[in-house]
């Protein structure tokens, strides 16, 4: 047997092997939470803030709205007056051009003709033409006023005073005498001849325009460090509705310019590494055999890190409300499968790391906490599925009542309580109460078996027991008295005693394979064994375990009732034709192996009980009498044998435990084996 004291006996590979798991989990955590610290805050003019109250922790300007800037910038711009360079050359360039044209062409183009084409096309450059592929605010005409620099001047011209192309054209058109010619003027194209010459010029234009609207004032005051912005629970008016937009545009703008290492990851690894941590300690000093378990390991870590992925990732796409979410599944789940305290000490970790991400971490941090415990505390068993029912309900009513506490220590106005949270919280519990296929996915996938699956199994109507009760009916009695027996014990010693009690009534159906070889079964006072060696008999009687466990496999029965079929008998062996081969060949040398149960030997309590269960009821019903002396005897002797072949070296359960152990068996068997009165006949008159 095991020594319970307290020691912490760590290996460097056990070391190694919880720093890793820790490290792992964290990383995984901290992979999924939101990369930066900003608040996530939800403005509503004219709603209530929902959040803490907030208070200015930088300087920061209050920006005006977007409708106002833009509307005081399209006005500043009435005043904009582009810069334009005239370039003299592309006058007198295109009018020379022009006139060789006409003398090449001679097509019936008179002397006044010509003239008259020449001065309108000198009138429309003297005015200008404008470059109106390059951004001036518009046509030329819709300009109120631009500026044109000659050489080192510039002079002030209104817009209608210059030309496009398309306009210069239309006005060298106008006279009398174009109008009459225009079959010769097409001939010519004039069109091209018109180029720009008032060129454009950006650089000036550009820094004008800026500077007419930086003048436009973007900020209407500035929120001084630690001013409070607003209240819990206060109405958001127009005006904080921009001071608050303001702060959050402010937090972007330092987010952005931050550089350089990122300290929120650092202080999100840091955090999230101190919570595993402490859990992993609390597994390794109280716990140590969940550590041990591939399977429970796995459970827990998977449970933590799923749930605060999830709130990580519910948060950063902000998605409805962080409430929503049924974290008290995962004390559930752990209080079914393993203890109350490891229960809570999840759940605890699970709370404490998704509240570092969340604006309102107190708020959350009482809610889930009393949600989880209501859950811890009425689920003392799951033997039922409406018990899934209470525990939801017991969960969810006290998360509402921790919320609305909350609500009126800080608030003196219903009118300001927040519907939605106490809807999400609704939701979550109907989810919580929904979740039983969920939790037969965790029971198959990490190999746990409940007390719900426990109890179906136990149904006689079973396909292996219903045959065991028609084939093998001694030993299908024998199995309830066994299961009754040491169920009984498991109370007494903290054990689990629907698992015992539905291992018992299968340990030993490797029995219905050849039922008429045990004697609870024989009638008629014919014994098979007669036929057999002693040898061939242990054989025989060895084999209802191996037969046993070849069954469970073709019914798929959980692991937990296969170890208690191996283990009832440990490597102990079948006495009976042991010890009656040794008696009548004392000289020869004896192959304890043919003797001998595969074993192994118990490694649970639950193994141990059984063991104990099975062989005082099978050997109980040999006494010749029952009385206490008797029984009492009987029970300290197969106990005591087993204690000192070393059955139960390996298995977790003290001497207090076994003499409790004894003590139900003995006063069991007496209940069971009591003497009846006689009852008297009626005289014959």
């Amino acid at each position: 047997m095991r020594d319970f004291r307290f020691k912490i006996e760590l290996t460097w590979r056990d070391i190694l092997i919880r720093v890793a798991l820790v490290i792992g989990t964290t990383a995984a955590i901290v992979w999924f939470m939101p990369r930066d610290n900003k608040p996530n805050f939800k403005l509503e003019v004219g709603k209530p803030w929902r959040y803490n109250d907030l208070t200015a922790t930088f300087d920061f300007p209050i920006q005006r709205s977007d409708s106002a800037i833009q509307a005081e910038r399209a006005e500043a711009l009435n005043n904009y007056e582009p810069y334009y360079t005239l370039n003299k050359q592309t006058a007198a360039r295109q009018e020379l051009l022009l006139n060789k044209q006409m003398e090449k062409e001679d097509a019936g183009i008179g002397a006044v003709l010509k003239r008259m084409i020449l001065s309108r096309m000198h009138h429309v450059y003297e005015q200008g033409i404008v470059d109106t592929k390059e951004p001036i605010g518009g046509e030329a005409d819709t300009v109120h006023t631009l500026r044109r620099i000659e050489d080192k001047s510039t002079a002030i011209i209104k817009g209608n005073t210059v030309f496009t192309p398309r306009q210069a054209y239309e006005e060298i058109l106008q006279a009398p005498l174009m109008q009459q010619n225009q079959d010769k003027l097409q001939a010519l194209n004039l069109n091209d001849y018109i180029v720009p010459n008032l060129i454009y010029n950006s650089e000036m234009s550009d820094s004008v325009k800026a500077q007419l609207l930086s003048e436009v004032p973007t900020s209407s005051g500035v929120v001084q460090r630690g001013q409070k912005i607003i209240d819990q629970g206060k109405i958001v008016d127009e005006e904080t509705y921009l001071v608050l937009l303001s702060f959050m545009k402010e937090i972007d703008r330092r987010h952005q310019a931050q550089t350089g290492f990122n300290t929120v990851v650092a202080g999100e690894v840091l955090y999230v590494l101190l919570i595993m941590a402490a859990f992993t300690v609390f597994l390794s000093l109280y716990r140590k055999d969940y550590l041990e378990e591939m399977r429970s390991t796995g459970m827990l870590y998977a449970l933590v890190v799923v749930s605060t992925v999830m709130a990580s990732l519910m948060v950063d796409h902000n998605v409805l409300h962080v409430y929503i979410l049924p974290f008290v599944i995962v004390p559930i789940f752990i209080r079914v499968f393993m203890d109350s305290r490891t229960a809570f000490m999840a759940h605890s970790a699970i709370i404490l790391i998704c509240a570092g991400i969340l604006q309102k971490p107190l708020e959350f941090i009482v809610v889930e906490m009393a949600a989880g415990l209501a859950a811890i505390f009425s689920l003392r068993e799951m033997s039922s599925r409406s018990q899934l029912f209470w525990t939801a309900t017991a969960a969810t009513a006290s998360a509402m009542l921790a919320n609305l506490s909350i609500f009126l220590i800080r608030n003196n106005d219903f009118s300001h309580l927040d519907a939605s949270e106490y809807i999400y919280l609704a939701i979550c519990g109907i989810v919580i109460f929904c979740s039983y296929p969920l939790l037969y996915l965790i029971e198959k996938f990490f190999g746990f078996i409940s007390d719900i699956t426990l109890i179906e199994l136990s149904d006689m109507n079973k396909e292996l027991l219903r045959k065991m009760s028609e084939v093998a009916p001694g030993t299908f009695q024998h199995s309830i008295q066994v299961g009754n027996l040491a169920a009984e014990i498991a109370r007494r010693i903290n054990a689990n005693p629907q698992l015992v009690r539905t291992g018992a009534l299968y340990h030993d159906i490797g029995k219905i394979q050849n039922p008429i070889y045990f004697t609870e079964n024989q009638s008629g006072g014919i014994n098979p064994h007669n036929q057999l060696s002693y040898i061939e008999s242990a054989q025989m009687i060895i084999s209802h375990v191996t037969e046993g466990l070849k069954l469970a496999d073709k019914y798929n029965l959980p692991v937990q009732i296969r170890d208690l079929i191996a283990t009832h008998h440990g490597q102990g062996k079948a006495k009976y034709f042991f010890i009656k081969y040794k008696n009548e060949h004392p000289d020869e040398p004896v192959d304890d192996l043919l003797f001998t149960y595969p074993g192994p030997n118990p490694f649970t309590k639950e193994q141990a009980i059984l063991m104990m269960a099975d062989a005082v009821e099978a050997a109980s019903r040999s006494l010749p009498d029952y009385t206490e002396q008797s029984i009492r005897t009987l029970v300290n002797r197969i106990i005591d044998s087993m204690v000192d072949d070393g059955f139960f070296r390996e298995c977790p359960i003290t001497f207090r435990d076994i003499q409790y152990a004894k003590t139900v068996l003995i006063e069991k068997l007496k209940t069971i084996y009591h003497t009846r009165i006689s009852y008297p006949e009626m005289k014959k008159a």
